[in-house]
């Protein structure tokens, strides 16, 4: 009787924590897909990859979400007309590098005397995961052009082709062409069209955040958080790694996760960022939303390029850490 009870408890954790966001980003993508003329974002983005890429990855700031809603955003960004590097950038850095998630992490950790140095690291790991996935992600696209994404997230005009285009419209490089001139709506009209538009994303995307939400709850009832701390002051090496699949199997959110992390008050740093860097970029309810906007290989491709960055970036900060002396744990 109790696991049953537990079971409800983390699943209702899951899907009302994640909820909230799911009908914000579902709101944003509605307003997103009804005022944004097409392909107005890509008109500031440079022609060069890299720079592009970078500038997405930083769209939190502008756009701030959290990842149960950002994929429904990042969707209609897409068919707008917003390069796939840029969007893969914008969906896994976003949920990190924007100012609730910033300042929940400061938070968490400031009574630790490890705030400054969390939040940097968290973020700029984030960063650095968030444009190397997408410049990978834009190879991709180069050789395999839309047969990378599902129907409902290409462009309508390329639709037509599998063929990748090099243009800035997806890729990075070249002009977009000239928006016709839209006529004018009535505001109820367009009212009707955004609460449309967010109703078939928020049911579209709510499915796959329910059966997520399943996973993480039977996954929760074989794996407790004392069992990772326990593993974390004798084994440090094998810590990193295990709270990276406990990202993946909680679901937490972004805004929350902090908390949560900051509570393994004996665990090392390293283990808790990587903890804190994948889980908004990779856990069981974003595998499942992702199968709504990407093909299996694409998605094969971002979680392979996350995980092993993760793995080796928080490996590398535990042994600078180790070479000089630094306990990484709450002062």
């Amino acid at each position: 009787m109790k696991e049953i009870l537990d079971f409800i408890l983390t699943f209702s954790a899951v899907l009302w924590e994640a909820m909230p966001f799911i009908v914000l980003g579902a709101v944003v993508a509605g307003i997103l897909e009804e005022y944004l003329p097409q392909q107005a974002i890509t008109r500031f983005l440079p022609k060069a990859v890299i720079p592009s890429v970078m500038i997405g990855a930083a769209l939190g700031l502008v756009f701030p979400m959290c990842e149960c809603g950002i994929l429904v955003v990042m969707r209609r960004l897409l068919r707008k007309g917003l390069p796939l590097s840029c969007c893969i950038a914008y969906m896994l850095a976003g949920p990190i590098i924007n100012p609730v998630v910033i300042f929940s992490t400061a938070v968490a950790f400031v009574p630790h005397g490890i705030g400054a140095e969390m939040v940097g690291l968290r973020v700029g790991l984030g960063f650095v995961i968030a444009v190397i996935t997408g410049l990978v992600v834009q190879g991709q696209w180069v050789k395999r052009g839309t047969s990378l994404l599902t129907a409902t997230a290409i462009p309508p005009e390329l639709k037509a082709t599998a063929k990748p285009s090099l243009s800035l419209h997806m890729a990075g490089g070249g002009d977009a062409p000239a928006d016709p001139p839209a006529p004018r709506k009535p505001f109820f009209t367009r009212l009707g069209n955004i609460s449309a538009t967010a109703l078939h994303d928020f049911v579209d995307i709510t499915v796959f955040l329910i059966l997520g939400a399943v996973l993480a709850a039977l996954a929760k009832q074989y794996v407790t958080p004392d069992q990772i701390e326990q593993l974390s002051t004798g084994e440090p090496f094998i810590a990193i790694p295990v709270m990276m699949l406990m990202a993946v199997l909680m679901c937490l959110c972004s805004e929350a996760d902090a908390f949560v992390a900051a509570s393994f008050t004996k665990m090392h740093l390293s283990a808790k960022l990587a903890f804190l860097v994948l889980g908004p970029m990779l856990d069981l309810k974003l595998l499942l939303m992702y199968t709504r906007v990407f093909k299996p290989r694409l998605i094969a491709v971002i979680a392979t390029c996350v995980v092993l960055q993760v793995l080796v970036f928080t490996v590398a900060v535990h042994l600078v850490y180790q070479l000089n002396g630094w306990t990484g744990l709450p002062g």
